[in-house]
């Protein structure tokens, strides 16, 4: 298992084919049962939604490694199933770098989206990100690590790492330096782990059940983790509030190392 790339560490070093990081890989193996059960968000409650559900439109040639990727997703109309691997009738073209419980699902924010359509001057529909998921009124990118959402009448959700841009990323947009601009902005969304399945459509309220205390977010985590945070989220993993991904057990390995602790 690959650990998170080092543009994550510093959100400025990109390496690869000069055009960005390969993508995260999924984590494979076993994952150590959560303990006692979370315990209610009991927290002010955002007006949140989901604004679109996408999932993969068509396969697209690609010249990377795979021939073809399944980053063209477009909103769908009408519920749709959710399982354990994501969305009923969507498909991830590499799935060694795609997918998996701890990938199922990837969720983009509107606020997001709205600031890379002024950035880029072109609308950004929702999809465009390669996301299953665009929301509003709750910030996919500033959401804790392990914190849950309801999604509808009974689909639930775990937040469980940041995406890592990858250079099919950059072709899908068209635009040079993709993946340094997105990593500095750390504006990445999250990906999700499905908890409990069932099925979810546009216009379906989100609602907060759990948030860990640990407050690493997201986009902290992803642009400028410290010791602290590592701290923080190995004492909430060891408590059993949240279940983290083996790769960042390597990466909390990786950030030691450039930090000489």
């Amino acid at each position: 298992m690959r650990a998170f790339p080092d543009a994550s560490l510093t959100g400025l070093r990109i390496r690869g084919d000069g055009k960005g990081q390969p993508c995260l890989q999924r984590a494979r193996g076993s994952v150590p049962a959560l303990g006692p059960g979370p315990q209610a968000y009991t927290g002010a409650m955002e007006t949140a939604s989901v604004l679109a559900v996408c999932r993969v439109h068509q396969l697209l040639d690609d010249p990377g490694s795979v021939g073809v990727t399944a980053i063209d997703k477009r909103p769908v109309d009408g519920p749709v199933k959710v399982h354990k691997l994501g969305l009923r009738g969507d498909v991830q073209a590499s799935r060694i770098h795609h997918g998996g419980e701890d990938q199922a699902l990837y969720a983009y924010s509107q606020d997001d989206a709205d600031y890379w359509a002024g950035e880029l001057g072109r609308d950004m529909p929702a999809g465009i990100f390669g996301e299953n998921l665009r929301i509003t009124g709750l910030n996919a990118s500033n959401a804790v690590i392990g914190e849950r959402w309801k999604i509808g009448l009974d689909v639930e959700v775990e937040v469980t790492s940041p995406r890592i841009p990858c250079a099919t990323f950059q072709r899908r947009m068209g635009e040079p330096h993709w993946v340094q601009r997105f990593t500095e902005a750390g504006r990445v969304g999250t990906y999700l782990r499905v908890v409990r399945t069932g099925s979810i459509e546009a216009g379906d309220h989100i609602h907060r059940l759990f948030v860990p205390a640990h407050g690493v977010t997201i986009a902290k985590w992803f642009t400028d983790p410290t010791l602290e945070d590592m701290e923080a989220l190995r004492d909430a993993d060891a408590d059993g509030q949240i279940r983290l991904q083996p790769e960042y057990h390597q990466r909390f390995e990786q950030l030691q190392r450039r930090l000489g602790v």
